[in-house]
């Protein structure tokens, strides 16, 4: 059910309130911040935890506070600092758009979100929250936490289901008219689904929009959609054979013999004997190893 127009500017005006005094004291979510340090930190919190996210943000931007100290370095140092957070090719991204950012747009991370489209490794939903977050642009951004809140929320859902363009008209249609305050909405939706309407044990006595959640109002109906987004398991995948072999290379200071490397990727175990080789082999396609000489190393 859609709420009526005085339901959306009580929704909107209860969770820009709450987040007001609610919301973690998030680095990248400082009034000084950056358009730089908010692009780093979209990038870094892409399927990562908060908790992880942090040490990691604080050292890169100690480190490489602008987009052009980051194009100077090489990409391989962009991938060993990237550390263990997982999907190490944002890493590479990251370095790539920062060469753009610094060559194209002078240094300063580009407001529209067509030029943010432009750049390496940034998608739809990264170039809506930097034009959001960075430059109070109003657009509509939609994580899993906000897709979450919407189905139970509107949509009396216990789950949402598969991501769909549907998922940004539900979402404008929520948002204040005054960019500013939409982007704190974009923000707090986010907050409340990571921190209050959470998957497996949600806070309803603590909810600042129970009193208009469909969801809650139907009595927690057990109806969450068949298709959902499943996570992989990561024990055993090649994504932990290729992980094995990523911090060998993070922990040396130059190039090692691929026979480490495919020691290194079969350490722990694997599925099958050709996994440490498709692992070596997958790195160097995607440009995250080089290999010369019968030796690999970090770009």
């Amino acid at each position: 059910m859609k709420p009526t127009d005085e339901a959306t500017t009580a929704i909107a005006v209860a969770l820009n309130e709450w987040f007001g005094s609610a919301a973690r004291e998030l680095p990248w979510r400082a009034p000084d911040v950056t358009p730089w340090a908010i692009l780093v930190s979209e990038f870094m919190l892409q399927q990562t935890q908060v908790e992880r996210v942090l040490p990691r943000w604080v050292a890169w931007m100690e480190r490489w506070p602008t987009p052009s100290a980051l194009a100077a370095d090489e990409p391989g140092e962009a991938v060993r600092a990237w550390d263990r957070l997982g999907y190490p090719r944002r890493a590479l991204w990251l370095h790539r758009a920062a060469v753009e950012i610094a060559e194209r747009h002078g240094n300063a991370v580009p407001s529209g979100v067509d030029e943010l489209l432009a750049l390496t490794g940034i998608g739809p939903y990264t170039a809506r929250a930097v034009a959001a977050f960075a430059y109070g642009e109003r657009h509509p951004v939609v994580d899993t936490n906000t897709r979450r809140v919407i189905a139970r929320l509107v949509h009396g859902r216990a789950a949402a289901g598969m991501p769909a363009p549907v998922d940004l008209t539900n979402m404008e249609a929520l948002l204040p008219e005054s960019p500013r305050a939409a982007a704190v909405f974009n923000a707090a939706a986010m907050e409340l689904g990571a921190t209050v309407c959470t998957a497996r044990a949600p806070r309803c006595d603590v909810c600042p929009v129970a009193a208009w959640c469909e969801w809650r109002g139907a009595g927690y109906p057990d109806n969450a959609p068949e298709k959902r987004p499943r996570q992989a398991k990561f024990a055993g995948s090649d994504r932990q054979v290729r992980g094995r072999v990523m911090a060998l290379l993070r922990r040396s200071t130059g190039a090692v013999k691929i026979a480490t490397a495919l020691e290194a990727a079969a350490v722990g175990g694997v599925r099958d004997p050709e996994q440490p080789q498709r692992a070596v082999d997958s790195l160097i396609v995607d440009g995250l190893v080089v290999e010369l000489d019968g030796q690999v190393r970090l770009p």
